[in-house]
């Protein structure tokens, strides 16, 4: 028997499916390739009332994903929204934000900032530090995950959300508070799953009481993007856009080029250094 059913959590090789209905499976991959990823729908094969193996992939409406010179690591198939979760303690990786505002735009999804732990005094040295990205126009709520949750619900609803960051930002008591229930059913899947046998680290689908989905990808210490092309980048900034075909040469990396209406941008304070120093990285990894 063959139906559509979405993939809700993600365990190295072996997959956890769901149907419509509710019925869960676990599925594997027909070929050795596992190019799945949490929310993808997918077509399944029903082997018994616990086993399916997984036939194809539907189209996407969207795919996050990060990569290096080696490999390529999906994070969430079909989210409507990517929300980085930071904290003033332990300090966040600027960088890392960065990243994956580019992901989003080049995804083409919405990005939300969660500053996390807003009660710390070191909050306000964070709340500067980001106040630059707000000004970008991407949305920023703070909270206290373990005060209150409140804040940050009106930003899910409708929509399907994966939640990334570092770890040691609050991401776990996040989930846990939006989905009390979370805890116990991970640990009943890897149970199932003999847990010794697979990877302990995976991205889990949950639905919200108040509406909207959310996906828990595991804590990441880094983005690459690697796959980005190289053609593009320069778009994936909003606050660079206005300066597109500005630059004498048309082929400008916006490094040392005579020029150049970013590196000229910059010396007007009219955008970060930070945020020019990390385009010209991204042109490195793209042409390593």
């Amino acid at each position: 028997m063959k139906l559509e059913a979405r993939i809700v959590q993600s365990h190295g090789k072996a997959f956890i499916v769901e149907h419509e209905d509710g019925r869960r499976w676990i599925a594997s991959a027909r070929r050795k390739k596992t190019d799945f990823a949490v929310g993808d729908r997918v077509e399944v094969g029903v082997i018994n009332a616990e086993q399916a193996v997984i036939e194809a992939v539907r189209p996407r409406a969207s795919l996050l994903y990060r990569s290096d010179a080696f490999r390529e690591k999906l994070i969430a198939a079909n989210v409507s929204q990517i929300a980085v979760v930071l904290a003033a303690v332990p300090s966040f990786y600027e960088e890392l934000l960065s990243r994956c505002l580019v992901a989003a735009e080049d995804a083409g999804i919405k990005a939300l900032i969660v500053l996390n732990k807003a009660d710390l005094p070191e909050t306000e040295a964070a709340r500067a530090q980001l106040a630059p990205y707000r000004a970008l126009g991407y949305p920023m709520v703070e909270l206290s995950a373990k005060q209150s949750i409140e804040p940050l619900k009106p930003y899910l609803v409708g929509e399907l959300t994966v939640f990334v960051g570092q770890s040691g930002m609050g991401k776990s008591t996040l989930v846990n508070a939006l989905v009390p229930e979370a805890s116990a059913r991970t640990g009943e899947i890897s149970e199932a799953l003999d847990s010794g046998r697979h990877t302990t680290t995976h991205a889990t689908l949950y639905r919200l009481a108040g509406g909207g989905e959310l996906i828990d990808s595991p804590g990441l210490q880094e983005f690459g993007l690697r796959h980005l092309d190289p053609q593009r980048l320069t778009e994936l900034f909003p606050e660079f856009r206005p300066f597109i075909g500005d630059c004498r040469f048309a082929n400008c990396r916006h490094d040392r080029e005579p020029g150049c209406a970013l590196s000229e941008a910059l010396g007007r304070g009219e955008i970060l250094a930070q945020r020019l120093q990390l385009l010209r990285k991204l042109h490195g990894e793209a042409s390593a």
